[in-house]
């Protein structure tokens, strides 16, 4: 038994949550959790709240487990975890915003998603409050920024409107000349009410709300719904549909990476990269919408299955495809290698210390660029990937350049996968049908920026009582503030690109 199993095991276990338990601490057993927190490596991998109560997800990075745990707020407040556990911080800010729930001794109590702008405060509460008749609505530039002193301090503010094609969001820069002193973040220009939103719908509507949380990750988020709900209803989809959610799952990181590839090698002013990498990417796409009817294959995944199969004919040419992009993708990786201006700008750029990636237990290419191999398809892991063979690549450095390599090697092993996909893809039915009945739900899924948690609890007629999907960018926006520090200006955007977190996820 490990130190999280033992210290939960003494407390009652809530609900009919499947498959790992969730347990339920009042005020004082909530707090010693915390005090544990201080000592122990658990990470804290999702904190959110509904009326009157607020959840987190603990994993024990040793063995894997994990475990839910609740804390009812009779007050309407609770000790934050925050303190101890730096990640929780913005959703806590979150859950006051939303919910209404206060971390009471939290160390940054400001509002983060509700800008003063919205037509009522904490819309999940029990009883939102609307706004006062009459009454001007908070300013969206009223929000204090964390002060900087020193001689040449100076700010230099960006966004939330950008030039290019980008969601908004403000970075804040304080700097000494070029050098940045701070850099500190504000998002919430993209939130669109997602859990809101699911309350009351079917599972099926639902579902579309979860593939539209971020568009780029539209596989992965409508896999982790998918997997949530048939985990509280306690169904399986069949086993082709999940060997073809990992065929989805893998061509969406594929793609992304290679994306994400070009832009960084553009961002260093080397645009000749992006526009090859921009024509592999849309080679994927395009296989994608062959093979599935859709480039972003949106809508595919469901609970239960998938909505689409593969033509009979498919997998020889999927497998020729694979065969001629990774000969194409791995000369454009060694042209990145071998050229000594672009490995000035990327090698050590705004890099990042390991005990950050632990602590904030962020995942990921982030995360395995600086020392932490977490990896949701082995770690809980999840159907087929536990009878398919592929490496988690980790580095120490940290850095752009580290980042970088790491999505070539993911892109590898993903084509590999595909290989494995293929070869072994059985026959049967597509998906299964849902019964309308009560549960709830936990799934940890593996996307291209890294683990992806959903939480969801389904009323007794089988709608969606409430919701929670976490994107990865949660925990990894937090970071790029630091990695930017000691850095110049000039090198935020290639920085920013490397970490390529979501707005739209974050945003909810």
């Amino acid at each position: 038994m490990t130190a999280l199993q033992d210290f939960l095991t003494q407390y009652p276990v809530t609900g009919k949550q499947r498959p790992w338990p969730r347990y339920q601490l009042d005020g004082e057993t909530w707090s010693a959790l915390r005090d544990r927190l201080q000592s122990e490596d658990w990470e804290l991998l999702a904190l959110w709240g509904e009326p009157a109560c607020v959840h987190a997800v603990l994993r024990d990075p040793i063995d894997g487990s994990v475990a839910v745990v609740s804390h009812r707020c009779r007050d309407g407040g609770y000790a934050s975890l925050g303190l101890v556990r730096p990640g929780a911080i913005r959703m806590e800010r979150a859950c006051a915003d939303l919910v209404g729930l206060v971390a009471a001794d939290s160390p940054d109590p400001r509002p983060w998603l509700d800008h003063g702008q919205w037509t009522m405060q904490h819309p999940l509460a029990a009883a939102p409050a609307g706004t006062t008749p009459g009454e001007p609505a908070r300013a969206a530039t009223d929000y204090r920024f964390l002060a900087v002193e020193g001689e040449g301090v100076h700010q230099v503010a960006v966004g939330p409107v950008h030039a290019g094609i980008i969601e908004p969001g403000h970075f804040r820069f304080h700097a000494n000349g070029e050098l940045v002193v701070r850099l500190e973040q504000r998002f919430g220009y993209t939130h669109k009410g997602i859990e809101r939103l699911m309350q009351g719908k079917s599972v099926a509507d639902a579902a579309t709300l979860a593939a539209r949380l971020s568009g780029d990750s539209t596989v992965a988020h409508s896999l982790a719904f998918a997997r949530a709900v048939e985990a509280a209803l306690g169904v399986r989809a069949p086993p082709r549909a999940d060997f073809l959610r990992a065929l989805m799952a893998e061509l969406e990181r594929i793609a992304n990476h290679i994306g994400d590839f070009g832009a960084i090698c553009n961002d260093a002013a080397f645009a000749f990269l992006q526009a090859e990498a921009t024509t592999l990417r849309e080679d994927v796409l395009r296989l994608s919408a062959t093979l599935f009817g859709h480039r972003l294959m949106m809508d595919r995944v469901i609970p239960g299955g998938v909505t689409t199969d593969l033509a009979p004919d498919s997998s020889d040419m999927v497998k020729r495809f694979v065969s001629e992009l990774g000969h194409k993708f791995n000369r454009l990786a060694a042209i990145y290698d071998n050229k000594p201006s672009l490995l000035d700008r990327t090698i050590g750029t705004g890099a990042v210390q390991g005990y950050m990636v632990h602590r904030f237990a962020a995942g990921g290419f982030i995360g395995r660029a600086s020392g932490r191999s977490f990896d949701a398809r082995q770690s809980p892991g999840y159907h087929p990937y536990d009878v398919l063979e592929f490496e988690v690549p980790m580095m120490a450095e940290g850095d752009v350049h580290a980042r970088v390599w790491i999505r070539i090697r993911e892109v590898r092993q993903s084509l590999k996968l595909i290989q494995q996909i293929l070869a072994r893809l059985p026959q049967g039915p597509l998906s299964v049908d849902l019964r309308g009945q009560s549960g709830e739900g936990l799934a940890i899924v593996e996307g291209f920026r890294g683990e992806i948690v959903t939480w969801v609890r389904l009323a007794d007629d089988g709608t969606v009582a409430r919701c929670h999907p976490r994107d990865p960018s949660w925990l990894q926006w937090p970071i790029l503030e630091a990695a930017i520090e000691g850095n110049i200006i000039a090198d935020f955007p290639i920085c920013n690109k490397s970490f390529n977190c979501s707005y739209s996820g974050h945003d909810l």
